[in-house]
């Protein structure tokens, strides 16, 4: 980690924190938050930065947004927690019949949980309970949570899966990355697609679903093409195997649609939501339909599932979003600020691709345009150099830096963000 410019009662807090949290965290540079206000945040010595970050697209309608903190507050008076597994209660109800207008009408029912890797976990049973098969497939670079099946899946990172085995039965093949693909843009699909038919016929169509992120988040902020995602949608249905989409990042119009796979065409089987759609709080839902989801009582349940809180505070999201058409915002802003990066990229030989839908925006850096070489210590001092001069972002992938801010970001504060973005880059 390089150092940054902190303040003393950051350094302190940074000690206690150092004292007794656990090391595995990936603290990324040397921010303590205090508190914040719309998409801004300031830190323990009261310095104010732009948000770029949104608590990991957690954070989409800001911070302290007084929607959801009065139904937060209206629901603290009536109670905290019942065991929605157990007792039958209205507000989780309530707020499933809600988000059920949000997705397409194949999706007629939900189990929630707390996060995201819970409601992977949740649709990885269901999908193996449902087929009665063994396998699951997912994809190089995907990122899908830190619980054993959710890990199973995963293929991002070395440290993330080291030490951990044995896992649950999957195979990983590649996502059509075309920035990354010697080639055009559909040889780069067929090629990925045909992997993954032979990787099925290998596994004698002993495959429960494939688990794919509509654009991979935690891999590089990867837009495939169209033609990959229609391409996996056809071989499901050739082989019968359910498409299970990891909406966790993508999902709660972070690109412009409720979800970010609708922007292909495509419908899933199965859906996991998490992060956006608590509104700040912690809650996962897996979506499928009645007759995917058919298995017995027993089978799946938790405690904390369905908490009255994070369910409150999802339905005032949720209707937030609808309110304000919080989807046109996303395409305009996300558009403006496509734009100007890649008016950066023409400048900038170490600026290799941009590349996003709405508000969810990938660039990666380069040793130069031509060998398409990993620059890693060049994107980890644009981010702290971010950071020194007031912009809150965080890397993804190898080399790549995300821009997730929160979804109510106007062209007024992107602008300010792109150019504290571009003086970051000028001052290595």
């Amino acid at each position: 980690m390089y150092k940054t410019k902190t303040g003393k009662r950051t350094i302190e807090l940074i000690k206690r924190d150092n004292r007794v949290i656990s090391p595995s965290l990936t603290r990324e540079y040397e921010f303590a938050f205090k508190n914040g206000s719309g998409v801004y945040v300031f830190d323990l010595d009261n310095k104010k930065y732009l948000d770029f970050a949104a608590g990991v697209a957690v954070n989409a309608l800001g911070y302290n947004n007084k929607f959801v903190l009065n139904a937060i507050k209206k629901q603290l008076n009536n109670g905290l927690h019942i065991g929605f597994s157990d007792f039958y209660c209205e507000k989780p109800v309530e707020f499933v019949e809600l988000l059920l207008k949000f997705v397409p009408n194949n999706l007629e029912k939900a189990f929630l949980s707390n996060s995201g890797t819970e409601s992977i976990e949740c649709a990885m049973k269901m999908a193996k309970w449902h087929t009665r098969r063994k396998w699951c497939i997912s994809f190089h670079n995907s990122f899908h949570g830190r619980t054993y099946g959710s890990l199973s899946l995963t293929d991002s990172k070395k440290v993330h899966k080291e030490r951990f085995e044995p896992f649950l039965p999957v195979k990983h093949v590649h996502y059509a990355d075309t920035f990354r693909y010697n080639g055009n843009e559909e040889e780069c699909a067929n090629n990925s697609l045909n992997e993954l038919e032979k990787t099925i016929n290998e596994l004698r169509n002993d495959v429960a679903a494939i688990f794919l992120e509509p654009i991979q988040g935690e891999g590089g902020y990867i837009v495939p093409p169209i033609s990959f995602i229609k391409g996996v949608r056809e071989i499901c249905d050739k082989y019968n195997i359910l498409l299970a989409v990891d909406e966790v990042q993508s999902g709660c119009y972070r690109t412009g649609k409720f979800l970010c796979i609708e922007n292909f065409k495509v419908k899933p089987d199965i859906v996991c939501l998490s992060k956006a759609v608590g509104g700040g709080l912690p809650l996962g839902v897996t979506l499928a339909s009645s007759e995917i989801m058919d298995w017995v009582s027993g089978s799946h349940a938790n405690t904390m599932g369905g908490s009255l809180l994070a369910c409150s505070a999802g339905i005032a999201t949720l209707n937030y979003f609808k309110k304000i058409k919080i989807w046109n915002n996303v395409i305009d802003t996300g558009n403006f600020i496509l734009n100007k990066l890649n008016k950066l990229k023409k400048e900038y030989e170490f600026i290799g691709d941009v590349r996003g839908l709405g508000l969810m925006i990938g660039i990666e850096f380069v040793d130069n345009k031509k060998n398409k070489w990993y620059n890693v210590d060049f994107r980890d001092r644009v981010v702290y150099n971010c950071k020194n001069n007031g912009l809150i972002v965080l890397g993804a992938g190898k080399s790549v830096i995300r821009f997730c801010p929160p979804l109510i970001l106007r062209k007024k504060d992107a602008e300010i963000g792109l150019k504290i973005f571009e003086k970051s880059l000028k001052e290595i």
